[in-house]
């Protein structure tokens, strides 16, 4: 097949496909038209896949068909009746797809924040090149818990979830780096593991545990998750597959950047939870029973609910109807 003279012939059919496609309202004859155009432009695009695999042409009248598909197929609606969708499909099947990533991200946290901690609380000189002991120790056992208590509960949740929430977004959208989202686990790692050995030096190892569960199971939870979907980026950047590297990052960045909406909504809570409950005078089985709740929603969600989502075929990107069909591939 000379592709060039089919071009050349279909230009003005194909013209007037993208035409109708871009418009904003047909009338009953311009949409039967566009019906038989599409039909039309499947079949010369039918054409060229069988003799010539992929080419410039194919993709031309890909690109066209797909705005013509959605054209054809879009309605108005309420934005909002997309989040059923979102909540129980596409937000769950891309929190799936981190899960093991996820779990060794968080073994190797709280392996470095042990390590560091023993080796800090163990060593009295590297302890006191944290500061002098009497600065220490009112940290130890003043300042550690009254960060909790010292503002408005609402602020104290707000200024938290804010941070934690830039944190998380970080994470996912510089995943493509590779180094960023380590950077921050490490930071947080390491400046975890301080805190505990300050803590421990001082005979006060049960108050950070204590102040520490409540929120923590959740709030870390979540930077963990936001590690593994920032680092799946970057892999799908190092190691594409049989996709050229622009589609794999697209659809990777498509899919797990709803972590990062995800994860907004986790960390307002574990925020609440940091506010309104960590530094309440109630029974410690209580407060970390309470944040042991919450991780085991979030984990539910991610795992049985994602991977019932992952099952029905969802992976957290969109649709070939949403996105289009720009690239062939042939066979």
């Amino acid at each position: 097949m000379d592709l060039d003279a089919l071009a050349a012939a279909r230009a003005a059919e194909w013209q007037r496909l993208g035409e109708l496609s871009a418009r904003r309202r047909l009338t009953g004859a311009e949409a039967d038209e566009l019906v038989a155009r599409y039909q039309s432009a499947s079949a010369d695009l039918a054409e060229i896949k069988s003799t010539a695999g992929r080419a410039p042409q194919g993709d031309v009248v890909s690109t066209l068909l797909a705005a013509a598909r959605l054209r054809l197929t879009r309605a108005s609606a309420n934005p909002l009746g997309a989040l059923p969708r979102f909540f129980a499909l596409q937000l769950p099947a891309a929190l799936y797809r981190v899960r093991w990533t996820t779990l060794v991200i968080a073994v190797l946290f709280v392996a470095v924040v042990a390590i560091v901690a023993a080796w800090v609380a163990g060593d009295p000189a590297l302890v006191a090149a944290l500061g002098d002991r009497a600065g220490l120790q009112y940290y130890a056992e003043e300042e550690f818990t009254s960060y909790y208590s010292e503002n408005p509960a609402a602020v104290f949740a707000g200024t938290v979830w804010t941070n934690n929430a830039w944190i998380a977004a970080q994470c996912v959208l510089f995943g493509i780096t590779g180094f960023w989202p380590v950077m921050v686990l490490v930071q947080n790692a390491v400046g975890v593991g301080t805190a505990a050995a300050v803590m421990f030096a001082f005979d006060r190892g049960d108050v950070f545990v204590l102040f520490i569960l409540p929120h923590g199971l959740l709030e870390l939870t979540c930077i963990f998750v936001a590690g593994a979907a920032g680092l799946h980026i970057f892999w799908a950047w190092i190691a594409p597959g049989p996709r050229t590297r622009l589609e794999a990052l697209a659809s990777a960045g498509r899919s797990l950047a709803t972590v990062a909406i995800g994860l907004l909504l986790a960390l307002l809570v574990s925020g609440i939870i940091e506010g309104f409950v960590t530094a309440q005078p109630w029974p410690w089985v209580v407060k970390i029973g309470i944040g042991a709740l919450a991780l085991g929603a979030f984990v539910f969600y991610m795992v049985f609910v994602g991977g019932r989502a992952a099952r029905a075929g969802e992976t957290g990107d969109l649709s070939e109807s949403e996105t289009g069909t720009p690239i062939l591939v042939s066979g």
